[in-house]
């Protein structure tokens, strides 16, 4: 799970604030008509060569974070325990795990899996991989997730008991993490050694990392000879590498205007699947305007979010409903959404105070502003929300900045409308982590001051309940009332998007669309 400005990188190739999504989608066509004069395709044999936008920042996977680094961690690690296609923690280098009682988990290992340098994976290399996040002098941003965590330790080769301070039921999802080789020391940043499908072969900082197939992988071996990330940061060079063969995939790293182009090539393929990464615009709820739920919910009837998946994402999205995507077990359907009305905005408006000043003139009922990144899309999209708020009567003062700018003003709660995106959303814990009234800043994610005391004691009691039906029912209750509270506005859910060349078979694009299923793509 992170957190980013929705959309994607500028187009390098486009003028900056141009003619809107024509403009854009004209300079997408020249860009690629520009690839006939391409060099010819590199030869990388049997191996995937997959473009990325940037070089992973840490091979070793319990410090590094940036989604290229966990793409890596996908291909070099197998995590302890896996998820299945409804978000549920199922078995991955475990077996199986039992819970004897509230504060005890006790993990079974499969015997026999190897690192690349040859050694057995023991109980004693998983002790060393979590027993870091406990270490006061370990450093690393994914500790936060290992706060219930007291001890780990190993009962015999093959099994490890892990002891928490207090009953947290979504602790299993916390052991879909990889597991390093017990003693691993900083060289693993640069040099990694898991028990994945692939091992290390050579790493350029800005260009590229290879892998090889491990042949002793114990899921069997990949089905190609290995894999390049190769980091292209400009997006319109993706495309054109993709068109000419220079790369054989792009996985999510392509706007939906440059996909639509790509898909009427007959020398790439498309591959799409329900995503779990989730766009929205948050409130500030200790704005005097904003406190007040009826404005809120005009600004929810207001937002046209089909016309925004139709138009500005190609279809490449649905309107969301809340945080949780409908890939999760927790996730409930059966709540409060907001449809596209006009009329029901200015007369929620009208009942909160907000009088048209002038009737069909151009004086507005209230001014806001709305913060965003300055990413094109980011810019475009915010524009469409401007159009559709001006129409009930909300004159919206757009201002863009730099996402290291942006971010350290959502966290310091200096906004009243922001537009991000969370990314990776798996665990319902994040209904605790967003909306609960103790995890506002510095202690977590709940930058909007969100506080409603029954929401609180739900997600409360999710964390205590005996059984995963308790937490569901738990969940769902607590999905209802914040919907209905409107602290976000939930926009779209991405749809992941993987763009081939025809000569790649065996693409699979999972919810969290991880890099997993390479091990089963071939080139032919």
């Amino acid at each position: 799970m992170a957190d980013r400005a929705w959309g994607l990188p500028p187009q390098r190739g486009c003028r900056a604030g141009g003619p809107g999504l024509g403009g854009l989608r004209a300079c997408v066509i020249v860009c690629l008509a520009l690839s006939a004069c391409s060099t010819p395709s590199a030869d990388t044999g049997g191996s995937i060569t997959i473009a990325v936008l940037s070089s992973p920042n840490n091979l070793d996977p319990r410090i590094g974070t940036d989604e290229t680094s966990q793409r890596a961690h996908q291909l070099i690690y197998d995590n302890l325990l896996s998820l299945d296609d409804q978000l549920r923690p199922s078995a991955g280098l475990a077996t199986h795990w039992e819970q004897p009682d509230p504060l005890t988990y006790i993990v079974y290992l499969r015997r026999g899996v190897r690192f690349h340098d040859g050694h057995e994976l023991t109980a004693d290399d998983v002790v060393y991989t979590f027993g870091s996040f406990i270490d006061p002098a370990f450093l690393s941003a994914r500790k936060g997730a290992y706060r219930t965590l007291d001890r780990v330790t190993a009962i015999d080769p093959y099994t490890v008991r892990f002891t928490l301070k207090e009953p947290f039921g979504s602790f299993p999802i916390q052991l879909v993490m990889p597991v390093v080789p017990t003693g691993a020391g900083p060289g693993l940043r640069e040099h990694p050694v898991g028990t994945g499908p692939y091992q290390f072969v050579r790493f350029a900082v800005d260009d590229r990392l290879e892998l090889k197939s491990f042949p002793g992988y114990f899921g069997g071996a990949p089905a190609n000879e290995g894999v390049i990330l190769k980091v292209v940061p400009d997006e319109i060079m993706r495309a054109l590498e993709l068109r000419k063969g220079t790369v054989d995939m792009v996985v999510n790293d392509l706007a939906p205007d440059v996909v639509y182009q790509l898909a009427k090539e007959q020398s790439v393929t498309v591959a799409e699947s329900p995503g779990t990464d989730y766009a929205y615009i948050g409130f500030n709820m200790r704005d005097p305007v904003l406190s007040d739920r009826r404005v809120r919910h005009a600004i929810g009837y207001a937002v046209d979010r089909q016309a925004i998946v139709d138009h500005l994402r190609r279809g490449l999205a649905r309107p969301a409903i809340g945080i949780l995507p409908p890939a999760s077990w927790a996730f409930e359907p059966q709540v409060f959404q907001f449809s596209h009305d006009v009329e029901k905005a200015k007369a929620l408006l009208e009942e909160a105070g907000y009088r048209d000043p002038d009737g069909d003139g151009p004086l507005p009922r209230l001014r806001l502003t709305l913060k965003v990144s300055t990413n094109e899309f980011i810019r475009l999209q915010a524009a469409v929300i401007q159009q559709d708020l001006k129409q009930a009567g909300i004159e919206l003062d757009v201002r863009s900045y730099e996402f290291a700018t942006l971010y350290a003003d959502v966290l310091k709660g200096n906004f009243q409308l922001f537009t991000l995106q969370w990314v990776g959303v798996s665990d319902p814990d994040m209904l605790r982590r967003v909306f609960h009234s103790k995890q506002m800043p510095p202690s977590g994610f709940n930058r909007g001051y969100y506080d409603n005391p029954e929401v609180d004691r739900l997600i409360d009691a999710a964390m205590l309940a005996p059984s995963d039906a308790d937490r569901r029912r738990l969940y769902g209750e607590a999905q209802a009332r914040i919907a209905e509270d409107a602290p976000y506005i939930s926009l779209w859910y991405k749809t992941n998007v993987a763009v081939s060349r025809t000569n790649i078979e065996g693409v699979t694009l999972s919810p969290s669309a991880d890099f997993t299923f390479v091990r089963r793509v071939r080139k032919n």
